[in-house]
């Protein structure tokens, strides 16, 4: 059987049920690390993560065994877990079912992982809301009648 040879950059973003602003920055850290740990375990390389309150973005090397919404599910399942077990959010923590993934090219890397890493920066100009419509329009995804995320303002 021949090798696998595969190069796959995924940009993953997500938010908390009703985009609520529950990823509290003083365990937001420990949330990272141990999403990272359900990349690392899954043979995922991560590549950066970070986020807002209302949201956080993943961006991974993904081989290609697993597919995206298999990982997806395991993430948010598994830190879900972590969330409540841990008791880090006085309030009821769930992720929204809907995610975005969007590919990249390895010339890419660099300023994908930049922008994750400054996402604080970054929506001082600019809502989720308005980001994530900005990536579908950048990518070319029809938003049209699929479900989107509660957007409440």
């Amino acid at each position: 059987m021949a090798d696998v040879f595969s190069q796959l950059y995924i940009h993953l973003v997500f938010s908390p049920k009703n985009r609520e602003a529950l990823i509290n920055s003083d365990w937001e850290e420990r949330l990272h690390k141990y999403i990272t740990g359900t990349i690392q375990e899954r043979g995922h390389k991560l590549l950066a993560i970070g986020g807002m309150p209302d949201h956080i973005h993943i961006f991974v090397g993904l081989k290609p065994a697993e597919a995206i919404s298999d990982l997806v599910k395991e993430i948010k399942v598994a830190s879900n877990d972590f969330i409540k077990n841990e008791k880090l959010s006085k309030f009821k923590f769930e992720w929204q079912n809907g995610y975005g993934a969007f590919s990249h090219s390895r010339s890419q890397i660099d300023a994908v992982c930049k922008y994750i890493l400054n996402q604080k920066e970054h929506h001082n100009k600019k809502t989720f809301q308005e980001e994530f419509v900005k990536f579908c329009d950048d990518f070319g995804i029809e938003i049209g009648r699929k479900e989107f995320f509660e957007w409440f303002d």
